[in-house]
């Protein structure tokens, strides 16, 4: 537990039921938010596969040079370093 949490044994009952509610709301707010960061993830991925699958049936190339790049450097051990930039773009790690 962190510094600023309390000295449990000297709380009294009522303290430490408040604490408990306190806490597990913020457990079902953080959860709920979870659960909406993955139904939006999951929508933004299906839209991916769309539009890949589109490009396939187009004769487009669906993977770019960039991609195999990345995955021999995930694979060779070497993505240690790497970072994704504030533009979604990844670059070398500082």
């Amino acid at each position: 537990m962190d510094d600023s949490f309390p000295d449990l044994g000297s709380l009294p009952d009522e303290e430490l039921k408040a604490m408990i509610d306190r806490l597990t709301q913020e457990e079902t707010e953080v959860s709920y938010r979870r659960r909406i960061l993955h139904g939006q993830i999951d929508i933004l991925r299906a839209e991916l596969v769309s539009r890949l699958r589109r490009r396939h049936e187009d004769g487009e190339a669906v993977i770019a040079t960039a991609d195999v790049d990345r995955l021999t450097e995930i694979l060779a051990g070497r993505a240690g370093n790497l970072r994704i930039d504030d533009d979604g773009e990844g670059g070398q790690g500082a």
